[in-house]
């Protein structure tokens, strides 16, 4: 656990750091970590690098081939060698290895910085490569099936649900971009959607008539009756409080439509986002792919062509299966 002190005094001392044992070094550069300001998701990366770091000095102390260490000084370039070759033994994921990996290097980064170590044992270590694997699509009937079902019911729940699908199928949004959308952002005359990421300029996003009919109807019909007296409520999507729906709201909404259907995979909106990318690319056309860039939100073009990429994969997979038959 970081010691609160180590968090509210920051600078330390070199008798200080001389008297402190290998956990609290640890601890004190977790806390340099939480201090840290402009850090996008260190909050997440502080509490992945406890896990880490613990796990490290757990191997280290109890395992470590050249008994228990009394000093980082003490740890050896062959002894993180060791620990990486034991959670490949045990299994562990490539991405998970490399995770543990950039802990290690930057914990004794910090040491070399405070001179709490001369040397960096972690320098020759190199990272895995981690593969990513290929975005899950669905086909275009299982898609339909999904977007049908909200349809079974006419409760305002129920017509919002319908919106949602839609909007995440014709639009290929994130998750967070559509729970933090507001009644203002979209205009269904244009048929558009605008898109305000926090580090990114404000993207207009087409959508299909389809889209637009259900948005209209919940707007109408649902929306209504979810916020009650809470008309002030800017939120496009609202929960049966009436608040903004959550980013996990909506995945659980997803996940329940999917189960409805009888989907033995895990569906979830990333799924619907990857397959209305796959899809509409099927077209083949530049201009798609432009507009399919834009609605997803990705600065890099070659990261949208993936999808083109699965577009042309699925393709010969049937003429393969053709060809078989």
């Amino acid at each position: 656990m970081i010691a609160r002190e180590v968090i509210t005094t920051g600078e330390v001392t070199e008798w200080e750091q001389e008297g402190e044992d290998m956990q609290q070094q640890i601890d004190r550069f977790l806390a340099s970590l939480a201090s840290k300001k402009g850090k996008k998701g260190k909050e997440n990366t502080v509490a992945a690098y406890h896990n880490d770091l613990g796990q490290f000095f757990a191997y280290v102390h109890d395992r470590r081939r050249d008994g228990t260490p009394t000093t980082w000084s003490d740890i050896s370039t062959n002894d993180i060698i060791d620990y990486v070759l034991d959670l490949k033994q045990r299994e562990y994921a490539a991405a998970s290895i490399a995770r543990k990996i950039a802990a290690i290097k930057s914990f004794f980064h910090y040491l070399m910085d405070t001179q709490i170590v001369s040397d960096d044992p972690s320098k020759p270590i190199t990272t895995p490569a981690v593969l990513k694997a290929p975005p899950q699509i669905m086909d275009q009937a299982t898609v339909e099936l999904l977007l049908a079902a909200p349809a079974q019911g006419s409760h305002p729940k129920a017509l919002r649900d319908s919106a949602l699908l839609e909007l995440l199928y014709a639009t290929g949004m994130r998750t967070s971009e559509i729970a933090a959308l507001n009644i203002n952002d979209v205009s269904l005359q244009a048929h558009i959607v605008w898109c305000e990421r926090y580090d990114k300029d404000t993207r207009a996003i087409h959508l299909s008539e389809r889209a637009a009919n259900a948005l209209a109807t919940y707007l109408a019909d649902g929306r209504p009756h979810l916020t009650g007296i809470r008309a002030k409520n800017e939120a496009l999507f609202v929960n049966h409080r009436g608040q903004r729906l959550t980013r996990q709201g909506l995945w659980l909404i997803v996940k329940s439509y999917a189960e409805q259907i009888g989907m033995a995979a895990d569906v979830t909106p990333h799924v619907l986002r990857s397959s209305s990318a796959t899809h509409r690319l099927a077209s083949g056309t530049a201009d798609m792919v432009s507009e399919v860039q834009n609605a997803l939100g990705h600065a890099s073009r070659a990261t949208t062509l993936i999808y083109a990429g699965l577009t042309a994969q699925r393709a010969a997979e049937n003429d393969q299966q053709g060809g078989n038959s």
